[in-house]
């Protein structure tokens, strides 16, 4: 007899991904690097971990819905140009009202859930995507993976809620603290994936070579 998971695994490729990507700018993505590797140095570690994430994806059999800031830049051009990557610019305001911009635009024209991420997690894999998918479309309203600095490295819903990004104190530890106590006051049923790390800093950075985890 089939179960719900079965069912669910059904229709995985229905479910899209949402990924928030800076352009690899020097002095502009991956600043925190820079005094290790230069701004140009933290610009190319910064496109390898986009390519990485869109890669993953890919792997992951997932539709891609790429968010760029900025949008227009000739990096994103080059991904239309060689993969048909479609780019759409992100909005003004802070990240939480980019990240549920996503999700209203994702709900306008689809009634799958949305997936997103950033492309700061070099240690996301394509099962850890397929695996939020299936947990919303068990049931689950909401999915995050959270990362070791107190934030999240993706957030999952099956609609927009915009009470899960208004009033937090982005980019600090207590982003997913304060994420756990609006999901409860909201009632939302939801679950934690395995914690993951974000490269940002130089001991990230070296964490990572350590790994040997190959590039995009």
């Amino acid at each position: 007899m089939a179960t719900d998971l079965d069912h669910a695994e059904l229709y995985i490729p229905d479910v899209s991904v949402a990924v928030l990507a800076k352009a690899p700018v020097a002095g502009h993505a991956k600043t925190r690097l820079a005094a290790t590797l230069g701004a140009a140095g933290a610009a190319r570690v910064h496109r390898q971990l986009v390519l990485r994430t869109l890669q993953t994806v890919q792997l992951a059999g997932l539709r891609l819905e790429l968010w760029g800031e900025p949008a227009e830049h000739r990096f994103f051009k080059a991904l239309l140009r060689v993969q048909g990557c479609l780019t759409l610019a992100q909005p003004a305001g802070d990240i939480g009202a980019r990240m549920h911009a996503a999700f209203v635009h994702h709900c306008a024209r689809s009634p799958a859930p949305l997936l997103l991420i950033g492309t700061d997690c070099p240690v996301l894999e394509a099962a850890h995507l397929r695996e939020a998918a299936r947990r919303l479309l068990a049931g689950d309203e909401a999915v995050f993976t959270p990362a070791e600095d107190g934030g999240y490295v993706l957030v999952g819903l099956r609609r927009p809620v915009p009470a899960l990004f208004e009033d937090i104190v982005w980019s600090t530890e207590q982003v997913m603290a304060q994420t756990r106590e609006r999901l409860q006051r909201l009632g939302l049923c939801y679950s934690e994936m395995p914690t993951l790390w974000d490269l940002d800093r130089p001991a990230d950075w070296l964490r990572w070579q350590a790994m040997n985890l190959p590039a995009a």
